[in-house]
Parts: structure tokens; C-alpha cells; sequence
């Protein structure tokens, strides 16, 4: 089976002929960050922001951008020109690789880059029309969970809570609030209004999360950004997950307990046809 070409520092290449030295810091220290951009019908959903957001990761951890925005999106292209069909492109740049191990950061490191393209996977028919089950956690991550880092021990070992539960995601609580999920922003509805938590330093900065207060305003749908309590999380009328990949369904029991009646909410259900009609008029 032929491997599927990728990017590599300026190349495209097999994906099977990509090596990275042992001594890159990404590998050693996890320093480095990504980004991942859905793109329907070869068109990038919404390239600007998810550039504007590696440029953000990148100056947290004081790491060189080797592209401009537009050199960004031109490689991208360059590599979906040998995929076909909807995509899910990941890009990671790490600070490079330096003569030895040391915690000390280098100066002067070229940045390693490295994209590939999977075939995007979209919700199923079953998830969206009967939702999916949750389980939540204490928030035991670092405080900088706006980085979009590769170092995301913390998001694996709360992601395998809900994998070992049989569960889709873990919903993650600190002191009394709700954050988010271990790879999903999380959005709730009360009495018709939709709450999301402040884009501080605990929760990742979602694209994803952002195009739905948009569309949210577009379609006259209530949508409020404030701190959510867990209180109120447990007494939801509707929950939803979101990311790049999800892009939006809806929970509908959280610890073994249904939210609300238990199925997709109508509130939900609008924005997900607001989410659909926005993808079809990208792709169109």
C-alpha cells in the first residue's frame, strides 16, 4: 500500500520516509505546538484563525514561526493537492533539535515541521441523532491549557478516563467550574440559552468554539460566555462537545445520568444545522 505523502520541513515526502532525530525537543520535552484544520471539499475551514492561533501558541513558548500566514496556507494546499476527499490536516512545529539534552531552552534552532492529511471523520448519523455519554473529572491539567502543545499527557490521561468508562469524552470541572473536555470545548444550555466557559488560560482557545458564537449571533440563538458552575452543568438542559473534528453533537448522559430528556436538545439541534449549512456554503 503506498504511504500517503506529508510534509517535512519544506518537503513532500512519503509519510513512511518521515524521521525525526531522537534529540528533537519535541520528542525529549514535548516543546512544541500544532494545529488541526478540517477542510471540506479542499477548502480550509477557517484558515485564518487556526494560523492566527498557532502564532499565539508560538509566541506563549517564545518559538519562531518559519512561515508567514500565507506561506502556512500554501503549504497546505501543496499537500492536499495529494489528498483527496474531506481532510483533517495536522501541523506540528517543535523548537528543533538541538547537539544534546538540556532543559535550558537553545537559541538559534531551525524549527522542525511536520503536516499530514487523514481523511476527516465526521460525526455519525447515530451520534448526532442520539448524542453521545460522558464521564467527568477534576481538571488536573497545568495552567497553561491555552498553548496548543504537543505535550498533552495531561488531555491523554483524561481522554482514557472516559475510553476505560466507555464513554466519548471527559468532561473536566476545577474548583467548581466547568473548563472543558480532554479534547472537545463544552458548551451548555438553560432554559433556551447556551453558557460557554471564558477563554482564559484553562481552556483551549477552540476555533470551533468561536464559529459557534458566530453563528449562534447569525441565528438568534442566546449565547452567553461567563464562568459555568458545575452546579449548573448538572442540572443542564443540554450539553454539547466541539472541536475541529466533533464539530458539534450533543451529550446526553453525563456519569450514567441523562441531561435534560435524555435526547439531542432543540436548541442543539439548530445549531448543528447552522454548523451544516456553514460547511456546505465553505465547500460550495
Amino acid at each position: 500500500m503506498t504511504s500517503p505523502i506529508a510534509h517535512f520541513n519544506g518537503q513532500l515526502v512519503p509519510l513512511d520516509q518521515v524521521h525525526i532525530s531522537p534529540l528533537d525537543r519535541g520528542f525529549l520535552f514535548g516543546d512544541g505546538v500544532y494545529e488541526v484544520i478540517p477542510a471540506y471539499g479542499g477548502k480550509l475551514l477557517r484558515a485564518h484563525e487556526h494560523f492566527a492561533r498557532l502564532q499565539r501558541s508560538m509566541d506563549e513558548i517564545g518559538l519562531s514561526n518559519p512561515y508567514t500566514a500565507e506561506g502556512w496556507v500554501d503549504a497546505v494546499k501543496a499537500l492536499l493537492a495529494h489528498h483527496a476527499g474531506d481532510q483533517a490536516v495536522y501541523i506540528q512545529v517543535t523548537r528543533g533539535v538541538p547537539p544534546k539534552r538540556d532543559h535550558v531552552i537553545p537559541k538559534g534552532l531551525a524549527p522542525t515541521v511536520f503536516m499530514m492529511s487523514s481523511p476527516m471523520v465526521n460525526p455519525s448519523r447515530e451520534m448526532i441523532d442520539k448524542g453521545v455519554a460522558c464521564v467527568s473529572a477534576s481538571d488536573f491539567r497545568w495552567h497553561k491549557c491555552h498553548i496548543k502543545s504537543v505535550s498533552l499527557l495531561g488531555n491523554v490521561l483524561a481522554r482514557q478516563i472516559s475510553a476505560d468508562a466507555g464513554a466519548t469524552e471527559t468532561v473536566l470541572f476545577r474548583d467548581g467550574y466547568l473548563t472543558e473536555a480532554a479534547a472537545s470545548n463544552v458548551f451548555v444550555v438553560k432554559d433556551g440559552v447556551v453558557y460557554a466557559a471564558p477563554q482564559d488560560n484553562h481552556i483551549l482557545l477552540g476555533i470551533t468554539y468561536e464559529l459557534l458564537a458566530e453563528l449562534a449571533a447569525g441565528g438568534h440563538v442566546q449565547f452567553q460566555i461567563r464562568p459555568v458552575a458545575e452546579t449548573l452543568v448538572r442540572v443542564a438542559d443540554e450539553i454539547w462537545l466541539s472541536s475541529s473534528t466533533k464539530e458539534v453533537i450533543a451529550v446526553t448522559t453525563l456519569d450514567g445520568k441523562p441531561v435534560g430528556a435524555g435526547v439531542p436538545g432543540p436548541v442543539f439541534k439548530r445549531m448543528h444545522a447552522l454548523f451544516q449549512d456553514y460547511k456546505a456554503k465553505l465547500a460550495a
